[in-house]
């Protein structure tokens, strides 16, 4: 199918998009289990923008997934690279099996998402920093050859410590990237520390609204609304969009939700099963 002529997507299924952040929520968990994996509250945070994205958005066929006409989703925080192997699973673009060798030796599944590698994966990420001058070189590079796709980059909010993002950021306003939406997911922590007291990220909007963005806060939780916000790229500004997703650490399971211990650690089997009747998955 050329993605050039899908329709536009419709009006959000909210109630849909919250089951299915659930089930991925509940694999992601599955996942940090098995492999005894870090970095399981920063998928759990960033769930609902997959879903919104992969589900409604996108235009991506996970039987072409180099078409050149498709959109690109940029995993800028890859320590959360278990979250879009499994949204990729899901979709299509690898078996589910596959799941079961995240981060096990040998398998293409590694801590953090590798180039060239996987289908779906548009970009070797986890050295912060680099997801939105990838996205932004992309995005000029199809201007230049008629193309007509959107690039949608997830950033932690960590992330934007970093020089390189606002650099990008500079470039993608002066370029009037306007095909161009960073989603930053704000849940306010750092790998040690909260987010503002390692840096002053506030007001975050203001900064990237400063830096030439049309930029917006959004619930990065309320799947509809990240779906309706995301759909509509571009958005008519003529500007790059940027949405300042608030979002809770380990979002959808109790025990788990903005506590900084699970940057790093791994559910037992009990709090596997604990987390999916959280979930309503048993």
């Amino acid at each position: 199918m050329n993605l050039a002529v899908r329709p536009t997507a419709g009006q959000p299924d909210a109630g849909a998009l919250r089951l299915q952040a659930a089930r991925l929520r509940g694999k992601i968990i599955e996942m940090s289990h098995a492999a005894q994996a870090a970095h399981l509250a920063s998928c759990l945070s960033c769930a609902d923008v997959l879903t919104a994205a992969y589900w409604h958005v996108l235009k991506v066929d996970p039987k072409n997934p180099k078409d050149p006409l498709r959109d690109r989703f940029i995993l800028s925080k890859g320590h959360a690279a278990a979250a879009l192997y499994a949204t990729l699973a899901m979709k299509g673009y690898l078996p589910l099996e596959e799941l079961d060798t995240f981060c096990k030796d040998g398998g293409r599944l590694a801590e953090h998402p590798p180039a060239n590698l996987l289908p779906g994966v548009e970009a070797a990420t986890g050295s912060l920093g680099h997801g939105l001058p990838l996205g932004c070189g992309m995005a000029l590079s199809g201007r230049i050859k008629g193309e007509s796709f959107r690039v949608f980059a997830l950033l932690s909010d960590g992330e934007n410590n970093e020089g390189s993002v606002w650099e990008a950021a500079m470039f993608a306003a002066a370029q009037k990237l306007e095909n161009v939406c960073v989603i930053v997911d704000y849940n306010k922590w750092q790998a040690t520390a909260r987010s503002n007291e390692t840096l002053m990220l506030a007001p975050l909007r203001d900064k990237w609204q400063a830096f030439g963005w049309d930029a917006h806060e959004i619930d990065g939780h309320d799947v509809g609304a990240l779906a309706e916000a995301m759909q509509h790229i571009p958005n008519g500004s003529g500007k790059p969009v940027a949405l300042i997703a608030h979002t809770v650490k380990g979002k959808g399971v109790s025990f788990m939700e903005d506590d900084n211990n699970w940057h790093y650690r791994a559910p037992t089997a009990e709090e596997v099963v604990k987390a999916h009747k959280e979930l309503g998955l048993t």
